[in-house]
């Protein structure tokens, strides 16, 4: 479920594999990964022989040669090459920035900065993930601005739809408290005067691709013209190396019912798909909203289920036993499906509706003859998902509140079970 590869010293290293890419094929997990700094790697330690067990071939540090000097790069062995390529030219200090400034435009236009100062850095890191036989990483201080932007280059030349560049990027939004920490332990506990800094937000990668094809015209003009390569070479020995054909015939998900230990993995998955839906102009869900206490408050006062494919997570959904704040005071006839979510791009077709049909069945096993949910107002996209599920609309919450004291419009749908709960 998760992208970001557990390490106790490393917040935001990720393996960007299972993308959708070119010609209906995918990106190869295990072969390209991206990270913050891997300085902070020792000999010797659990978290070294975890890295080296990952099979990488090719280190590049895209950060400046003083910040390798000064703050650690990492340590040399036998099995990896390590490269300094230092993409950016023009320095700039993030934490001391003012509250004012907006990280959208601001970030984007450091990033095109980048794009016109470092042709030369660029090409030669892109030509070594072309020609990498191994597994390869790229890094920088908080693998969030200087390796975003490589990845969003590296993504867009496999064919990786804008969207789900622009999702990667906002992903560093699950280490953000982690990489603040370890500047607030680097700088005798304070905190950095912008409120941005160690954030990832949709806006500056968004800004940046559209930068970049206002001032060049597309990404494969600005490759060609700016970094003076071959691009049809270039993406014929991306894709060949990197992509791989969808599998097919994956296990059937097994469900489980979640316990309180399970809340940490609950919210990170119900912020990993908020990051996805942001990515996609979709404004339901904002990370952060829900925190562990409202997972385990729902297993007690109804049920949360767990799915699992292979082994690994790739959806839960949340059964409420009554929804006043949605649906007013109701007689005991129905199951409120609520957070029904799957894995981004790991979770195998169809999950959501199976994870669906379950919730359905426990409603009928109830004895219960309705299932009831409801979806933003403004959500066409996903009331067409549960209409095409069976669900018919029936009415209009116009002011949900969510506890926050933020009331919002949310179309209540319904679905009339059969005995068996289908």
């Amino acid at each position: 479920m998760d992208r970001h590869i557990p390490f106790e010293t490393l917040h935001n290293f990720r393996d960007l594999g299972g993308y959708p890419a070119a010609d209906g094929l995918r990106v190869r997990p295990g072969r390209l990964f991206r990270a913050d700094s891997l300085g902070k790697l020792r000999p010797d330690t659990a978290d070294w022989d975890r890295f080296l067990a990952l099979g990488i071939g090719t280190v590049i540090d895209l950060r400046h040669p003083w910040e390798a000097r000064d703050r650690g790069r990492i340590p040399e062995h036998d099995s990896f090459a390590y490269r300094n390529l230092s993409i950016e030219h023009r320095p700039y200090d993030q934490p001391s920035l003012t509250p004012d400034v907006e990280p959208g435009p601001y970030l984007s236009a450091r990033f095109m900065e980048v794009a016109e100062d470092g042709t030369k850095e660029l090409a030669a890191a892109l030509e070594l993930v072309a020609g990498a036989k191994e597994g390869l990483v790229f890094h920088c201080a908080s693998g969030k601005d200087r390796t975003g932007q490589f990845a969003a280059l590296v993504l867009g030349l496999l064919g990786v739809p804008d969207e789900v560049i622009v999702e990667d990027f906002t992903l560093t939004e699950l280490a953000t408290p982690a990489l603040l920490a370890d500047w607030r332990a680097r700088n005798g506990g304070r905190s950095p005067a912008w409120p941005s800094f160690g954030r990832a937000p949709e806006a500056v990668m968004r800004l940046f691709l559209a930068a970049l094809r206002e001032r060049h015209g597309s990404l494969d003009a600005y490759v060609s013209q700016a970094l003076g390569m071959d691009v049809e070479a270039l993406k014929s020995a991306l894709r060949a190396r990197l992509l791989e054909p969808v599998p097919t015939g994956r296990p059937e998900p097994v469900l489980r019912r979640a316990t309180p230990g399970d809340a940490a993995l609950l919210v990170r998955l119900r912020d990993t798909a908020a990051l996805w839906q942001l990515a996609r102009g979709i404004r339901q869900w904002q990370p952060g909203e829900k925190t562990e206490a409202h997972f385990v408050d729902r297993m007690r006062e109804g049920e949360v289920w767990l799915s699992y494919s292979g082994g690994a997570v790739t959806g839960a959904y949340e059964l409420w036993w009554d929804d006043p704040a949605a649906w007013g005071p109701r007689p005991p006839e129905a199951g409120y499906v609520h957070r029904l979510m799957t894995t981004p791009h790991t979770a195998p077709p169809g999950t959501g509706r199976a994870l669906l049909a379950h919730a359905e069945a426990r409603i009928g096993a109830a004895g219960r003859p309705y299932a009831r949910l409801d979806c933003l107002s403004a959500n066409s996209r996903l009331r067409a998902y549960y209409e095409a599920a069976g669900y018919t609309v029936v009415g209009e919450q116009r002011a949900k509140e969510d506890g926050t004291g933020s009331p919002y419009a949310v179309t209540l749908m319904e679905k009339r079970l059969g005995r068996d709960g289908t």
